[in-house]
Order: C-alpha cells, then structure tokens, then sequence
C-alpha cells in the first residue's frame, strides 16, 4: 500500500492536507525539545541535586553528556516524525530545503510556526517535570531568577555566548558555521546522487551530526543551530520568570542576543545548502551520476512491498 492511500473504511481528511505535515513538525519539535532540553536540566540541575554526587564529570563530561543527549534527541525525533512531511524539526533546514530542494515556499511558514510552537511546548514540559531540582539548585546556589546569576537554570532552555564575547559578532559566526555544517551533512546523508545512508540509518546519522557539530563548534554559543530550538524555549524561560536573560538576552558581555540563534542559523544554513551543490551534488549531477532509485525523496528508505502470493 502506498504511504498516502488511506486504509480501507478510514477518512483522513485534513491528515491528508498540509495541516498533517505541520501536525508532525510539532510532534517532533516537541520530542527534540523534550530530550534535549531534559539532557541539559539533568546535567545541570537534576543529577547533582539528587542525592547521586555533588557533582557529574565537570566541564568536558558534562558536555559530552549534554552534547549525545541532543544528539540522540534530534535522531529520535526524525525517526518518530520522519514518515510525514520529512521531520525538518528546525526551521533552518525548511529554508534550506525551500532554496535548494524545491520544498514548496507556501508550506515555510506553517513549518515554521509549528517547530516553533512545538519547542515551546517541550519547554513546558521539561520544566513541570524538573521544576523541584531547578528551584533546587537556585536555593542551594543562592540564585535570583532573571539575573545573570541564573544563567545556569536559563541554559536548561535556550542558549548564551561565552563570556569571553563582547559583541556578537563571534556568536553569531559560530552559530552560521555550525548550522552550514549541519544543512551539508544533512544534505549529504539524503542524496540520491552521492552516498545516501540506507537501512532507515538516515535518522541516526543526522543525530551523529549534531554531535559533531556540538562537541566541535558548541562552547562558543551553545549550538543552537536551529532557531525553533532556542527561540521556542527562550520565549517559555521569559514566561517562567528569567525575564531580561531570556529576552532581550542581556548577559553582561553581550545585549539584545535573542536574535542571534535566529538570523545566525538560517544565514548558515542557505550557505551550507548552496556549498554543498556547488561542491558536490552538482559535480556529480554534471558527471551523470544516476540517483539511487532505492532512495526516495527526502531521505526516506524505500519499503520493500511484498509480492503477493498466487
């Protein structure tokens, strides 16, 4: 049966409409954020306040925790949503995918305002479930929500530049670099004319990317790489009382940050999409290179459909 037949008897009415596909990009924002945010309110709050050690591995380990954390966050997320409308989960790749892949321009915005609304409700939830060890670690840490000496708690959901920026031109850089890398490698692992990763891997290797793009690019501004993932949380964190920290997002060193995971992001990745035709797909679309008719468009792997039996 082909993916878009209904099955016999059921009427799927508007699932059938585009309203399905932004259906699925809140479903797999909000699992992205779930996973992702909850790896970060674990390191930061929840282990060391839990009675399992004052603290984890400090610095590197608890980077490298929260790095696979996002990792496996974004992997499990496509996979779940993946079989609708492609789980871009950010809205960076929709754009990317808009330029260069021909995804159509009146869907952007739906996508869009879904991964948005999607991350702001992970958001939600992660907070309910930890808001106990938050408060916690702020009691504990003398801490006063809203000011700079909230930061930690803060980073459970949206992203900050390092202290050692005083402008936001370095934070801005790294977020366009880490998103191009991030828009090639995901370009890369669904081309038909290069080597699409097959077995229904295609996921998990998107999910490898993001941790390399963490543990190689993140300290300098968190690694948003995707403007629904801190624009979402931030707008909950500003609900949730971290007020100036999470809009505009003053952080002492650098002000009025919060626009930053957002134009940083889609930037990068229109640059990543356009260096990686001009650098590869077009390469070998000129030397003729035949598509893998075992790949569909999208990335998806193509479903073995059993011969019937006579």
């Amino acid at each position: 049966m082909a993916a878009t037949e209904a099955m016999p008897g059921r009427k799927l009415g508007w699932r059938q409409s585009a309203a399905g596909d932004y259906l699925s990009e809140f479903f797999g924002t909000f699992i992205l954020i779930c996973f992702g945010d909850g790896v970060v309110a674990m390191a930061v709050a929840a282990l060391n306040q839990s009675g399992r050690g004052p603290a984890i591995f400090v610095a590197s380990g608890d980077w490298l925790i929260i790095t696979f954390g996002w990792g496996f966050a974004v992997a499990m997320a496509v996979y779940v949503a993946g079989g609708v409308g492609g789980a871009h989960i950010n809205p960076a790749v929709t754009l990317a995918s808009a330029i260069k892949r021909g995804f159509p321009w009146s869907k952007v915005p739906g996508y869009w305002a879904s991964q948005i609304l999607g991350a702001f409700t992970g958001a939600a939830l992660v907070y309910w479930v930890y808001v106990n060890a938050i408060n916690s670690y702020d009691t504990a840490h003398h801490i006063t929500r809203g000011t700079t000496e909230s930061i930690p708690t803060y980073s459970i959901f949206a992203t900050f530049p390092a202290g050692y920026f005083h402008n936001w031109g370095g934070p801005f850089l790294t977020e366009a670099v880490g998103t191009a890398f991030l828009v090639c490698f995901v370009f890369a692992i669904i081309d038909e004319f290069n080597q699409p990763v097959k077995a229904n891997l295609a996921p998990f290797m998107v999910g490898i990317a993001v941790v390399a793009i963490g543990t190689s690019f993140g300290a300098n501004s968190g690694y948003a790489i995707n403007p629904a993932r801190d624009f979402g949380p931030r707008v909950f964190a500003a609900i949730a009382g971290w007020d100036k920290i999470a809009f505009p997002g003053d952080y002492g060193n650098v002000n009025t940050y919060f626009w930053i995971p957002i134009v940083g992001p889609l930037v990068g990745a229109t640059i990543g999409a356009l260096l990686y035709d001009l650098f590869i797909r077009d390469i070998l679309q000129s030397r003729g290179e035949p598509p893998d008719e075992s790949i569909e468009p999208g990335g998806r792997t193509a479903k073995e459909v059993p011969v019937e039996e006579f």
